[in-house]
């Protein structure tokens, strides 16, 4: 199935889902880090631990 480029409707509506209001939340921000550093491979550490 091919999507339209022209027609963002669908994209705005999956990217309204996951954005959050609590951009000034610490916990969630080290969490972030913590899971794009998994994607990589390290996980070895935690933030939290260090």
């Amino acid at each position: 199935m091919q999507r339209s480029v022209v027609k963002d409707i669908e994209i705005k509506a999956l990217l309204k889902q996951a954005v959050t209001h609590e951009i000034d939340d610490r916990a969630l921000f080290m969490k972030g880090i913590d899971v794009s550093y998994y994607y990589e491979g390290y996980s070895e550490f935690k933030i939290e631990e260090l």
